[in-house]
């Protein structure tokens, strides 16, 4: 259902979003959503680091939040 978009949908998904958002406002909507969908490709695509294996800067957050808790 989903994967029969064709060229008359998505010229009225385009003039909707040219409604909604504006001429000017495209290229900003576009950019976001592109880095939006890089950025989720990137975190799929990353191993997962186990726990033992966190960095400095965690480390640190970590003691930091422990210390107000004990406060």
């Amino acid at each position: 259902m989903l994967g029969d978009v064709g060229f008359p949908e998505l010229l009225v998904i385009f003039i909707i979003v040219l409604v909604l958002f504006g001429p000017g406002k495209l290229p900003d909507v576009g950019k976001a959503i592109g880095e939006a969908l890089r950025g989720f490709k990137k975190a799929l695509n990353e191993p997962q680091k186990p726990i033992g294996e966190r960095s400095d800067k965690d480390e640190k957050s970590h003691d930091v939040t422990a210390e107000n808790v004990k406060r």
